[in-house]
């Protein structure tokens, strides 16, 4: 596996949401909510249990994630 590189800055809100919206819109999460406290809460599935969040840096890591098991499994289906 090659290791994703290192940011140069912290995630923003702003970039959060912009990723958390993709999620979303590309029924990737069901749903991904800002707190009032900054945390994120997240669904995978309409019944499935909400996870918890820290910040915007868990929201760009599992965008990352997420994009990486996409890139991952078309690569093994070719």
């Amino acid at each position: 596996m090659i290791p994703r590189p290192t940011r140069s800055s912290t995630p923003t809100a702003t970039e959060a949401g912009a990723w958390a919206d993709v999620l979303v819109r590309r029924r990737l999460l069901h749903a991904a909510v800002l707190a009032p406290n900054g945390q994120w809460l997240v669904q995978h599935e309409p019944n499935g249990p909400v996870h918890i969040l820290a910040g915007p840096a868990d929201i760009v890591e599992l965008a990352a994630t997420i994009q990486h098991r996409i890139r991952s499994t078309k690569a093994r289906t070719r």
